[in-house]
């Protein structure tokens, strides 16, 4: 029998997502479910489900050692502000807190894949299984972009580059080609909702991947509840990244956008 699959599993309906698609795939599923974070019940999807804490590394990594896992998968928000919330750290993870040369997001996860590596477990892309919820460029929705959300659009694609390339955050907003709101460590949601408050309605959201986004990690994601937060706050068009924003329940998704008159656009970069 080949190894298990292992799940390292955060916040939101991503690691539910790529938890059901393993499961059609065959695959014995280890999951290590964040308390601090995971909200889906993940148990019916795993061969065995272990709740610990974001903050205990070593437990996290022996846990799906003795489990035989040799690839690990991670899916689902971690929230970056948890580092400060008061959280004691094990002496693995607190020795990596140390080491590294700053706390952005990239730089964490990269430095817990590479303790993952060192008992043996390679982290893969959290796109595995996944790759049908990757939309194609083009308009994806009913409704057309009007000239002056293009612009916008357009405008808010060249922010959003520098603000992924520095690892601030993925998402920004954009009204009549100004910047709104930046997404910094608050969170996508907090960000447009911010935005809604400081520029009212008809907001443009761009939402981007880094420069060479490693996929093991922190892709963008979207999903039902982003919609609706649009319909709430009246925004008009939601931009997202061509090939590399995970879109769950993709055709659902896109239908609730045509329902309620929102502008859903995949945007392509010609390079990094």
């Amino acid at each position: 029998m080949s190894a298990p699959l292992g799940l390292i599993a955060g916040r939101g309906k991503f690691p539910l997502f790529f938890a059901q698609e393993a499961k059609k795939n065959n695959q014995n599923l280890v999951v290590v479910a964040l308390k601090e974070e995971v909200d889906e019940d993940l148990a019916p999807y795993a061969k065995s489900l272990h709740t610990l804490s974001v903050a205990k590394l070593d437990s996290i990594i022996q846990t799906l050692k003795k489990e035989g896992v040799q690839e690990a998968v991670m899916a689902g928000k971690v929230e970056h502000r948890k580092i400060f919330s008061g959280l004691i750290p094990d002496l693995r993870c607190a020795q990596l807190l140390f080491r590294i040369k700053d706390r952005r997001a990239d730089t964490i996860l990269q430095a817990v894949s590479e303790e993952l590596q060192k008992d043996g477990i390679r982290l893969m892309s959290s796109l595995t299984f996944l790759t049908h919820l990757l939309p194609h460029a083009g308009l994806l929705s009913k409704r057309a972009l009007t000239e002056s959300e293009r612009k916008s659009v357009e405008f808010g694609i060249g922010i959003a580059h520098g603000v992924s390339g520095l690892d601030i955050g993925q998402t920004v907003v954009i009204k009549r080609r100004m910047v709104i709101a930046v997404e910094a460590m608050e969170g996508t949601d907090a960000c447009i909702r911010r935005a809604a408050a400081l520029a009212g309605e008809d907001l443009v959201i761009v939402k981007s991947a880094k420069p060479k986004q490693d996929l093991r990690f922190d892709v963008p994601v979207i999903g039902m509840a982003t919609v609706e937060l649009l319909s709430d706050i009246k925004a008009s068009v939601l931009a997202i990244e061509a090939n590399k924003t995970l879109m769950l329940e993709k055709e659902k998704l896109i239908q609730r956008a045509d329902d309620l008159g929102i502008s859903l656009y995949a945007w392509e970069r010609l390079h990094d």
